[in-house]
């Protein structure tokens, strides 16, 4: 699975290591290949997933905002919905294509 942004690979893993959540596929952390996650003060909470960190992405110079987010520490009872802790796994902004 790979995260492609203006034609440039910024995240990449075996399927098996995402996380299908309402549509979004998370990422590991580690899977980030390309460019420097910023934290952003973007605030938003999930009523059944927690609170969300949402980060920039600085590529090739460009500051690409609230691009991507994570869950750093989801809900216990949404770990038990999706059937895996992705605490930390990464998902990104439409304008991010996301496929094989």
């Amino acid at each position: 699975m790979k995260a492609v942004l203006e034609g440039t690979v910024i995240a990449e893993a075996d399927d098996a290591e995402t996380i299908l959540i309402e549509g979004n596929h998370y990422f590991p952390a580690i899977s980030l290949r390309r460019g420097e996650l910023v934290e952003s003060p973007t605030e938003y909470t999930c009523p059944w997933k927690g609170a969300a960190q949402y980060y920039s992405l600085v590529l090739d110079g460009r500051t690409h905002t609230d691009l991507a987010w994570a869950y750093p520490t989801p809900y216990p009872t949404a770990i038990e919905k999706v059937g895996r802790d992705f605490s930390g796994y990464l998902a990104f902004d439409p304008s991010v294509q996301v496929g094989p």
